[in-house]
């Protein structure tokens, strides 16, 4: 197999696992489906430059996406995790940092009384929680659900949706998502 081939079949593959077409990761990346096409039958071969935003874009970087699979991570520590605090004091912490390139996005939200996350449009998969400490609204297209801790939630996102801190003390919650959203 030609090293053409063998990026080709990687680009398919990580593209296939992130959900998109040829056409959405050509949009994504600012080429064509032509030539995304011609790339994954290893009929041509890419840039440096232009391999990297393609890699990129299918959330990983170079050096993960020719590592091999006895390279893979399987173990992640605090200091592995990223961080995001919003203007309202609120983290997202994401448990697996190269969450892109796996079929789920583990991440633990810390919300304060009285804010809520940002508003996510309907999209493909699903998205699963578990409150461990506090109390949560789901708000799901026009529902809202109250889950306090130790329950959990689960939903298609194929409406709007978005979570707040219903008590007056914060709430904290694992949210994981299938696939992982961009």
């Amino acid at each position: 197999m030609t090293i053409e081939q063998e990026i080709g079949i990687r680009i398919r593959d990580l593209r296939n696992r992130n959900g998109l077409t040829q056409e959405e990761l050509a949009d994504r990346t600012e080429l064509t489906k032509g030539f995304i096409s011609q790339l994954e039958r290893g009929l041509t071969a890419p840039s440096m430059s232009t391999l990297k935003d393609i890699v990129e874009c299918l959330g990983t970087n170079l050096s993960e996406f020719f590592a091999e699979d006895n390279d893979l991570q399987i173990v992640y520590r605090k200091e592995d995790y990223y961080t995001k605090e919003d203007d309202n004091g609120n983290t997202t912490e994401w448990l697996v940092a190269s969450a892109q390139s796996r079929s789920v996005e583990p991440i633990l939200v810390r919300l304060k009384p009285g804010t809520s996350t940002t508003l996510d449009k309907p999209h493909e998969g699903e998205e699963f929680g578990y409150v461990i400490k506090g109390a949560v609204k789901v708000n799901y297209g026009d529902d809202e659900y109250v889950v306090n801790k130790g329950d959990s939630f689960i939903y298609p996102a194929k409406r709007k949706h978005s979570i707040s801190c219903t008590g007056s003390k914060e709430a904290v919650f694992i949210w994981v998502s299938s696939p992982p959203s961009f």
